[in-house]
């Protein structure tokens, strides 16, 4: 295991603290939760991931509701809070983590262009949410919002508690 990886680190943390995790993945796929799974372990702290692509599966499995998707669409802060309650509430675990993005290459609009991407965190204590812009292609992208979700995850459990960032 490398422990300078993301989620390593994120090990390292939550090993005999007690606290489990839970992501709600759109844009990445399953790719956090490949990645988590990755390390030997990692049931002590991972209950498992829901991955919800379409409308219809945000709303089904996670409690988003439509009047947000349809206000907001479904890469914006509104759908990332919903979604990483919905699976935190979803699984019954400790921390929900969400990312919703446009990792391209199509996609894009005028005010959200392909590699805008959201994410959530949500807990006991409040929710918190973050918004980037990556520049790289899908492949790319999808590794950026990995990333930040780990690392969002990581200055949480640090106790940093002014999370939100646009």
């Amino acid at each position: 295991m490398n422990s300078q990886t993301l989620e390593s680190k994120v090990a390292k943390k939550l090993i005999g603290t007690g606290q489990k995790i839970v992501f709600a993945e759109s844009c990445t796929g399953g790719l956090i939760g490949h990645r988590i799974t990755n390390l030997a372990g990692s049931s002590e702290y991972y209950l498992g991931s829901i991955t919800a692509y379409a409308y219809e599966a945000k709303v089904h499995w996670l409690g988003v509701s439509w009047d947000t998707l349809e206000a907001h669409g479904a890469v914006s802060r509104e759908v990332v809070l919903e979604m990483a309650q919905g699976v935190r509430d979803a699984l019954k675990a400790d921390i929900g983590l969400s990312v919703s993005g446009i990792a391209g290459p199509g996609g894009g609009l005028p005010d959200k262009p392909v590699g805008t991407t959201w994410i959530g965190l949500a807990t006991a204590q409040g929710s918190w949410a973050r918004h980037f812009c990556w520049d790289g292609d899908r492949l790319q992208n999808k590794n950026a919002s990995a990333d930040a979700v780990l690392q969002m995850l990581l200055d949480y459990l640090a106790g940093e508690r002014d999370l939100d960032r646009e």
